[in-house]
């Protein structure tokens, strides 16, 4: 299963979802959507931006687990 840890590492270094939205210029509820992982079909687009933005890679916002 791959689950997105935005809201860990957004709060890990208090960073707030609208601070995200406005660095990436990605609409507010597109972050909130990624935040509280509710996103069924990833965009690479905004993947690329909030890495851009939060200068981390991919894997610091991404896990991968084997159980369903």
């Amino acid at each position: 299963m791959v689950r997105l840890t935005l809201d860990k590492y957004l709060d890990k270094r208090g960073i707030t979802r609208y601070e995200l939205a406005k660095r990436t210029e990605v609409k507010f509820q597109t972050i909130d959507r990624y935040y509280k992982n509710q996103v069924v079909r990833f965009d690479s687009y905004i993947l690329d931006r909030i890495c851009a933005a939060l200068d981390c890679d991919i894997s610091d916002i991404i896990e991968y687990s084997m159980d369903n």
